[in-house]
C-alpha cells in the first residue's frame, strides 16, 4: 500500500450517504479529520433527510446534498456526480458505506487517496488505501477507517450543533406543549421500521404510567417521524396518564426534535436515531436492543442498553421467525428498575 504524502492533501470530501443516525455517527470522524487537517477544505456528501444533522457544523466547509426527488433518473446522478467531483477536485475521498452512489463520486474523482473499509474485490480498484473496521462503539469503528492517515479515535462523541434560535424554539415549543418549570422532560422514541428492533408500544406505554405513578414532576414528549404519529398516539393513548404527555400541534423537523432532546433528562426507546441524535446534544441514554447490538451504545454510564439476554441475541437480522421474542418477553417491569435508577441519577 503506498505511502499516504499528508502535505499533498488540500481538499476531502467524505462520503456518508445515509441512515440520519449514521450520518450522525460519521461526525466524529469529521472532526477527527478537521483537527488532522486544519487547513483543507472539507465537505460531505449525503442524502437531503440526513443533511440538517450536519448544518452548523464547524469542521465542515459544503454539505454536497442529495435530493432524490430531484434527481430521479441515471442522467441525472451522473450528472449529480461528475459536477461535484470536478467542483471538489478533491485529493481525498473517504467512503464509510461503499453504496453504490458513493462508489460512483469515488470513481469520478480522481482523487490522489480513496480511503475506505476492505472493499470486496469486484470493486477494491476504485480506492487505493483500505483498513479494517474494527470492532468498537459505532463511531469509533467508522473512526477506524481513518488509520492510515495516522488517525485514532480518542473518546470523540457525536455532535450536532444546535444555535440559540434553535434552542428558544425548542423552548416555546415545548412550554406551548405544556411542559412549566420545575418540571423534567423525558423523551421517547417506539418508533423502529424493523420488529426486529422496536419494543411494543404497548410497553412504552406502561413504562410512562409506571413513571408517573412515581413522579409527579416527570412529563414525556414521544416522538416520532413521516408515518409514525399514529404509533405516537397509541402509546400515550394506551397510558394512565395522557396528560403527562406534551403533544406539540404538528410533528418536530429533526434539529426542533434535537434541541427539545437537549432538554430533557433523559432519552428512552428503540436503537434508532433519536438515541444517536440525544447522545449528540448531551443528554443520557436508555435504549431497548432487541436483534442490534451492543456496539450502537456510547461507552459510559451516561448511555445505558438493555436486553434480555437470549441466547440468540444479538442476530443483527431484520425479521425473525421465532416471533421477536427478545422483544415481546422483556416485560416493562424488568426494564422499570433501570429506567428509575437512570432517571434518579
Amino acid at each position: 500500500m503506498k505511502r499516504i504524502e499528508l502535505k499533498d492533501i488540500k481538499r476531502i470530501l467524505v462520503c456518508q450517504l445515509r441512515q440520519i443516525g449514521d450520518v450522525l455517527l460519521a461526525t466524529p470522524s469529521i472532526e477527527l479529520l478537521r483537527k488532522r487537517f486544519p487547513h483543507a477544505a472539507l465537505d460531505v456528501f449525503t442524502e437531503k433527510n440526513a443533511a440538517p444533522m450536519l448544518f452548523n457544523n464547524p469542521h465542515i466547509n459544503r454539505i454536497w446534498t442529495l435530493d432524490r426527488k430531484v434527481v430521479t433518473n441515471f442522467f441525472q446522478e451522473m450528472r449529480f456526480y461528475w459536477t461535484l467531483c470536478r467542483q471538489g477536485n478533491y485529493d481525498l475521498v473517504v467512503d464509510f458505506q461503499q453504496l453504490p452512489r458513493c462508489r460512483w463520486v469515488v470513481a469520478f474523482s480522481g482523487a490522489r487517496v480513496r480511503l475506505s473499509y476492505d472493499a470486496p474485490l469486484y470493486t477494491r480498484f476504485l480506492y487505493t488505501h483500505t483498513a479494517p473496521m474494527r470492532e468498537a462503539y459505532a463511531a469509533a469503528k467508522k473512526a477506524s477507517i481513518l488509520s492510515p492517515l495516522g488517525i485514532e479515535w480518542n473518546g470523540e462523541l457525536p455532535r450536532i450543533y444546535l444555535d440559540e434560535t434553535e434552542r428558544t424554539r425548542a423552548r416555546e415549543i415545548l412550554a406551548q406543549a405544556g411542559l412549566r418549570a420545575g418540571q423534567r422532560l423525558i423523551t421517547i422514541d417506539p418508533s423502529h421500521r424493523r420488529d426486529t428492533r422496536r419494543w411494543p408500544a404497548e410497553y412504552y406505554s406502561r413504562i410512562v404510567s409506571m413513571a408517573a405513578a412515581r413522579w409527579n414532576d416527570v412529563r414525556f414528549l414521544v416522538l416520532y417521524g413521516p408515518g409514525e404519529e399514529e404509533l405516537a398516539q397509541e402509546v400515550i393513548a394506551k397510558s394512565t396518564c395522557p396528560t403527562y404527555c406534551l403533544q406539540p400541534p404538528k410533528m418536530l423537523t429533526l434539529r426542533e426534535m434535537a434541541a427539545c432532546q437537549e432538554r430533557a433528562v433523559l432519552h428512552f426507546g428503540n436503537c434508532s436515531a433519536p438515541r444517536h441524535i440525544a447522545v449528540a446534544v448531551g443528554t443520557r441514554t436508555l435504549t431497548v436492543l432487541g436483534s442490534t447490538d451492543v456496539n450502537w451504545t456510547c461507552p459510559g454510564g451516561r448511555h445505558r442498553d438493555i436486553a434480555l439476554g437470549l441466547s440468540c441475541q444479538p442476530c443483527s437480522r431484520n425479521v425473525c421467525e421465532r416471533g421477536v421474542l427478545c422483544l415481546k418477553n422483556l416485560t416493562p417491569d424488568m426494564v422499570f428498575p433501570l429506567f428509575s435508577e437512570m432517571l434518579g441519577e
